[in-house]
């Protein structure tokens, strides 16, 4: 049975990495295989995918419409309804990632940016950041999406949204809409 912890930070010294090495670098991720030093003894391999980081918004109108995009995820075989989002450049800052993402992808401008925090897409084998944000006063401009993107833009009202929820399937999306519920209940 494994012990409960009373300070979930306290998690003493971290593994020690005994090899690493890069077996894949492409556009948007890169692969790395670890052999670290297992605390109990003996090492273990991890392999890492490697990504510059992301961030998700959640644009809210002044009728508490929520902006989404409709989108072809190659890797789930389908189209799948998320919060508009995108990759950090390097050396982009989150926020200047925020604002030029959700003007690309939905073609918005907003007057007021909150930050919602950041969480881990999937820790147990990436290390991609995503920084979550709300937009409020927004001003529709031009969209400008990337050559490679295929966007349906839709809106949804915000209280209808943690009732009818079932066609999120993006975790992502997920993890910032209850970011996102925490400001609007």
């Amino acid at each position: 049975m494994t012990e409960k912890r009373s300070d979930l930070r306290d998690d003493g010294p971290l593994p020690e990495v005994v090899s690493s090495r890069t077996v894949y670098e492409g556009k948007v991720v890169s692969l790395r295989v670890d052999e670290i030093a297992l605390s109990q003894g003996g090492t273990a391999v991890r392999e890492v995918v490697e990504h510059s980081g992301a961030v998700v918004m959640a644009a809210v109108d002044e009728q508490r419409n929520v902006y989404f995009v409709r989108q072809y995820r190659h890797p789930v075989g389908g189209y799948l309804l998320e919060l508009p989002a995108g990759g950090l450049e390097p050396g982009e800052e989150p926020m200047a990632a925020a604002k030029r993402e959700l003007r690309e992808e939905v073609g918005l401008l907003a007057e007021r940016w909150t930050s919602l925090g950041f969480f881990y897409s999937s820790p147990g084998f990436a290390n991609e950041r995503l920084y979550a944000f709300l937009a409020e006063g927004l001003h529709q401009v031009a969209d400008d999406p990337d050559e490679d993107e295929e966007l349906i833009v839709i809106r949804y009202p915000l209280d209808r949204l943690f009732l009818d929820a079932d066609e999120i399937t993006d975790a992502k999306t997920l993890a910032a809409l209850m970011l996102l519920r925490e400001r609007y209940g």
